[in-house]
């Protein structure tokens, strides 16, 4: 078989990756489908290999959380054919431990590719994290410079601004009355 074509395309697996506790999981129910399995043969060979899943590697989500990812996933509720438990959560190294103990060459198979969609969860963040800092820096400069551009307009619109006073002319002004160069007669037939 050719180890370029997945099994299960890791946009699938990604979409069931989880943030609970501040740490990326899939639940059992996720893991079953994925590896093969029954979610009850799952959960049993986690119950006969105790030591394999210490709480760093699964644990068991809390009736608050179960209730949110009911609501969010509407799956059926106790008494209607639903899960009458509540479920796991597998970190990564979960769910590889998983996939050795359940001993299937679907797991074995599958978990390669459930490996990878982590880690390229783990990279994505990592990435997101380190343009959130660059905005945050951007965010820092540009926010000293609100107040010089502030600054900047309002002196333009000074500038701008026609003066409150007439100006004084500059320069030697001289200032003379008007001038008279010669009297107007009135027309000459009045005298006679």
């Amino acid at each position: 078989m050719q180890r370029d074509e997945a099994v299960v395309p890791l946009a699938e697996i990604e979409r069931r990756i989880f943030t609970l506790r501040e740490q990326k999981v899939m639940l059992d129910s996720d893991l079953a489908d994925l590896y093969g399995v029954s979610t009850k043969r799952l959960n049993e060979q986690v119950r006969r290999n105790p030591g394999r899943f210490p709480p760093d590697f699964m644990f068991q989500l809390s009736a608050e959380e179960a209730s949110s990812l009911r609501s969010q996933f509407a799956t059926s509720k106790p008494g209607s054919g639903g899960r009458r438990y509540l479920p796991y959560a597998f970190t990564e190294h979960g769910a590889i431990m998983l996939a050795n103990v359940l001993n299937t060459s679907r797991a074995a198979e599958v978990s390669v590719y459930v490996v990878r969609a982590f880690v390229r969860l783990r990279q994505m963040a990592g990435m997101n994290a380190a343009m959130a800092e660059k905005l945050a820096e951007l965010e820092r400069r540009v926010a000293g410079h609100d107040e010089a551009i502030r600054s900047l307009v309002q002196t333009i619109r000074q500038l701008m601004a026609p003066p409150a006073k007439p100006r004084r002319s500059i320069g030697f002004q001289v200032e003379e009355g008007r001038l008279v160069y010669g009297r107007r007669r009135p027309s000459g037939r009045s005298r006679a």
